[in-house]
């Protein structure tokens, strides 16, 4: 089996990912605010916008690594589906989008990036009776880059998570809030993740609550069985790292399957992973305390997750930032 790459010391140690230069003031990132770049420390939301009172927002995050975007327009597309899904409207074409976050990332002179934007309700119209009509609001646009974000780093990316399906939360359902555009409805997945603390896991998934997975907190699940990579088809995000570890499965020969996955399975795996933007691939290597059969980082989530970093270093999927159109 081959060992899984140490991705955040590579980043630390290679010159490809050094920072580049930037303003005074931007040493912790660069936002943007009321339609303009600002440093972090100044990138504030109004405390009447409904997306900070009533999490009434979407949003989506794009990482960059030695300089690239990593499919920057599939984020871009399930952004505009997660707005168009919750009535919100972009101020933004997509590339008057596509240039803000290249912006900011230049503004921040990282290399290695979390790139954050989000669509609020803004505030409410003056009137009550136009808060019954989405077209009312003047809905804001809102972004920020720090240096990349690691759910979990090398050290247990290679010893694998431990993982713990929670008993008491539930995800919320899907014909309540629609799970497939990525929102700010998220306290369920938050106190779970308390709740994983408590029990001394390292991360947490929820239910549907009749024994069927559906994600965890910022993240999406798999598992393998018999060579076979299986996802859960509903009640998740449409996770555009989600989508890239099927690809690369189907691409290294393995069977796929997206449908409905019961919580026991992920206890009866041979290998489980989770994929998110915030570490790409990670390795599951304990269910609720108990060892899968390949704890750690096993064969096939090793494979995909060394994959997945050296494609993405050699340009899959890659819009270069540049200090021209993105």
């Amino acid at each position: 089996m081959e060992p899984i790459l140490q991705i955040s010391d590579l980043i630390a140690s290679d010159p490809a990912h050094a920072r580049g230069p930037f303003a005074p003031g931007f040493e912790n990132g660069a936002g943007f605010v009321v339609d303009e770049i600002r440093p972090m420390a100044e990138a504030n939301v109004p405390l009447t916008d409904l997306g900070f009172m009533r999490a009434d927002a979407v949003y989506d995050v794009v990482t960059v690594s030695r300089g690239q975007f990593f499919k920057l327009q599939a984020h871009q597309k399930r952004f505009a589906r997660s707005c168009e899904r919750m009535r919100l409207t972009n101020p933004y074409t997509m590339e008057e989008e596509a240039k803000i976050l290249n912006d900011l990332v230049l503004a921040s002179g990282l290399k290695d990036a979390y790139v954050w934007w989000c669509v609020t309700r803004g505030a409410n119209p003056t009137l009550a009776a136009d808060r019954l009509q989405a077209d009312k609001f003047q809905n804001r646009f809102y972004a920020f880059v720090i240096p990349y974000v690691w759910i979990k780093g090398d050290t247990e990316r290679s010893a694998g998570i431990n993982i713990k399906i929670s008993e008491e939360y539930i995800r919320i359902p899907r014909n309540s809030v629609d799970p497939r555009a990525k929102n700010f409805c998220s306290l369920d997945l938050a106190m779970s993740l308390f709740e994983a603390g408590d029990d001394g896991a390292d991360w947490s998934v929820l239910t549907d609550g009749n024994g069927a997975l559906t994600e965890a907190p910022g993240c999406n699940i798999f598992i393998v069985k018999d060579g076979v990579v299986s996802t859960p088809d509903l009640g998740c995000l449409e996770g555009v790292t989600r989508e890239t570890a099927l690809e690369l499965a189907k691409e290294t020969g393995r069977g796929v399957q997206t449908r409905r996955v019961l919580a026991r399975e992920l206890e009866e795996a041979d290998e489980a992973f989770m994929t998110s933007s915030a570490g790409g691939i990670m390795p599951i290597a304990r269910v609720n305390g108990k060892a899968l059969r390949n704890a750690g980082a096993g064969p096939i989530t090793s494979e995909l997750h060394n994959l997945y970093w050296t494609k993405r270093w050699s340009g899959w999927h890659a819009t270069p930032v540049s200090a021209g159109e993105p």
